[in-house]
């Protein structure tokens, strides 16, 4: 099953091998259980400034930059550009209604998933389309194990947000100018999973929030499971097809 995966991701993006040094997570739905604050706090947010958005609604965008989704609504509702000034103002609003909060709680079976991946020798990075600089910082510290700051790819560091694949290209830049074909990434959004999929990366998708399966297979995940934990325990079967991947090629 995993053998037949992997020949069709590298068929499909015209590869000759697969051979992973590095596995890139998503932030928001992936290392944390974030969404539902996350959601919440857009409506709040775009209520504020006379913008309607169901908190539902707010999945469809997870992943994008902040100032990026702020522009899109800014335009369909009000028909018009919103300024710098606005949109700087929408946003240190929707961080601190987010940090009103208490902090999210890390994802059940991530860390083990870390542990076994550094055991299996690949660089771990996270790739987000955050600016919240709190909960980055709160990123490196619960996660310094494996993590630091030149393995992380923000708001910040790229002008294209998910889904565009300027994210995830960065990503395999920093985890040490790495080709598409060397790295794995880790994702629960159909924006998210564009982006990487669009950067030829191999894409496990994990549905971690409201959307149905099709969403996440539909934008060209590679594999699915329906919680981080099942992805944890799977691993071993994994990396194992990996190595003799790997060994093959």
């Amino acid at each position: 099953m995993i053998a037949e995966q992997i020949r069709k991701y590298t068929e499909k993006h015209g590869f000759e091998r697969f051979a992973p040094e590095a596995v890139l997570f998503d932030m928001d739905g992936v290392l944390y259980d974030s969404m539902p604050t996350h959601a919440l706090c857009w409506t709040q947010t775009m209520a504020g400034f006379g913008i309607t958005m169901p908190e539902a609604d707010t999945y469809a965008y997870e992943g994008m930059r902040g100032v990026e989704i702020i522009q899109r609504e800014f335009k369909q509702q009000l028909g018009r550009d919103v300024t710098d000034d606005e949109a700087q103002r929408m946003y240190d609003l929707k961080a601190k209604l987010f940090g009103e909060h208490p902090d999210p709680p890390i994802m059940e079976g991530v860390r083990e998933l870390m542990r076994k991946m550094k055991a299996s020798g690949l660089t771990i990075g996270v790739v987000t389309g955050s600016g919240q600089k709190p909960l980055i910082k709160k990123l490196l510290d619960d996660f310094s194990e494996f993590v630091d700051a030149s393995h992380l790819v923000t708001a910040y560091d790229v002008k294209h947000g998910k889904p565009a694949p300027d994210p995830y290209l960065m990503g395999l830049e920093k985890a040490g100018r790495l080709q598409p074909w060397q790295g794995i990434v880790i994702e629960n959004a159909p924006l998210g999973v564009r982006s990487a999929v669009s950067a030829g990366l191999f894409t496990i998708a994990v549905n971690s929030g409201p959307l149905p399966d099709s969403e996440l297979t539909d934008s060209g995940s590679d594999m699915i499971f329906p919680r981080m934990t099942a992805l944890c325990d799977a691993w071993e079967d994994i990396s194992t097809e990996l190595l003799n991947n790997k060994r093959r090629g």
